[in-house]
């Protein structure tokens, strides 16, 4: 882990931060790639590369995985502002400038430190705070540092046994992105499996009783098959009891990380580029992606361009990135927790209801003893939509009632 160096310092002049190099290089290659196709009609193969014996590795996953890891990373340099944050409004800065030298430490565990790039106290009780062990000392190092740290007059106990800023710790970002990630995939089958697309007829899967007749087709994600909707909840439980275990506030944790999702699917949307899937109805707009034969609906057989669907949800996902990332930056203390991740959700929805107006292969609002002309998709967004404003106000009003 490398130390923040604006722990030992007042304010410095802030660097442009490395993901948006990474963020402007996708999207220049992304835009020139579209503009090849528009210009020619042809679209990049689906595999990107094969490992031999048969293993290929496809564009869409190397989307999909590069959307998570730049989101995830975004996401931990957001949360160690925060950190660092915390730690210079609790540390004073004749604190954080003092040596290491004034904890008269053994030599060999001074080398190590050093090697690490603490030498100063500041640098010490910051890295000490998220964790002990990222100092790079072994079981009996950390025991003698922490002695040495509590014959500090200067040194409060919960500095060293509970930092404040430790919940912003960035491990925290991979340590629980196996959770979030396990819970999305599990609840972004299931909202597939209990409201499958009408295409997936062509597999014989028509209801949700058709996956349970057929046991194997519950796992076969092959044949597509995983709902946003359902993904964000899974992700929402995993994230719970990630927190649950790590003892961190989940709400403000849920802020960040939905900054994350909003770049990642950027990314993510353009594996259907390279899938030639999620695209609209027939246009002949300049824009119109042009899909192959072998790629297009039955009922669509005889058109060739489409409203490029998966485009219209990426840039609007990029929209929404921008929005919470600045609002996150900026106005993060005017916050309550949970109000970006309700705002993410509210903007998604608005998204895609807009999208369902041109998507194909949607299924329909169907509760037996009524049927309405929206698509399920439509129907779960307003309600998100709506529930999320509610909760905003709510929060608001009483907020106001108890400070008046």
């Amino acid at each position: 882990m490398t130390v923040n160096q604006s722990v030992n310092a007042p304010k410095k002049k802030r660097k442009v931060e490395f993901y948006w190099i990474l963020i402007g290089l996708f999207l220049a290659i992304a835009g020139g790639l579209y503009i090849y196709h528009l210009a020619t009609g042809q679209t990049p193969d689906r595999v990107a590369f094969s490992l031999g014996s048969g293993f290929e590795v496809y564009w869409y996953g190397i989307c999909i995985v590069g959307g998570i890891a730049l989101g995830a990373y975004v996401v931990s340099r957001l949360a160690d502002e925060r950190g660092t944050a915390v730690f210079t409004k609790e540390v004073r800065f004749n604190i954080r400038k003092q040596p290491l030298s004034i904890l008269d430490l053994p030599e060999e565990l001074s080398q190590t430190l050093t090697k690490h790039k603490i030498t100063t106290m500041g640098e010490l009780l910051f890295v000490w705070g998220y964790n002990p062990k990222n100092t790079g000392l072994n079981k009996a190092g950390i025991q003698i540092v922490q002695e040495k740290l509590y014959d500090q007059p200067k040194v409060k106990e919960s500095w060293i046994m509970d930092a404040p800023w430790r919940i912003w710790n960035p491990d925290h970002v991979w340590n629980g992105l196996i959770w979030v990630l396990i819970f999305a995939v599990i609840g972004a089958r299931l909202y597939h499996v209990l409201t499958p697309s009408p295409s997936m007829a062509a597999f014989g899967i028509e209801s949700p009783m058709d996956y349970f007749r057929n046991p194997y087709q519950l796992i076969n994600v092959r044949n597509g098959g995983l709902g946003i909707y359902g993904g964000i909840l899974g992700g929402l439980l995993g994230l719970f009891i990630y927190a649950r275990r790590a003892k961190i506030p989940m709400l403000p944790w849920a802020d960040l990380a939905v900054v994350g999702l909003a770049l990642g699917q950027v990314f993510g949307r353009w594996g259907n580029f390279f899938n030639q899937e999620l695209y609209g109805a027939p246009t002949d707009l300049p824009w119109a992606v042009t899909i192959a034969p072998n790629f297009r609906l039955p009922a669509f057989a005889e058109f060739e361009q489409f409203h490029p669907a998966f485009l219209y949800e990426s840039l609007w996902s990029l929209l929404a990135f921008l929005v919470l990332y600045f609002l996150v930056k900026r106005y993060s203390s005017k916050l309550l927790d949970g109000e970006v991740m309700a705002l993410y959700l509210i903007f998604y929805a608005i998204g895609r209801t807009l999208l369902e107006l041109v998507r194909l292969d949607s299924r329909m609002v169907d509760f037996g003893f009524m049927q309405l002309n929206m698509a399920i998709a439509t129907f779960v967004s307003l309600i998100i939509a709506v529930g999320m404003a509610a909760w905003i106000i709510i929060r608001r009003w009483r907020r106001h009632n108890a400070v008046s």
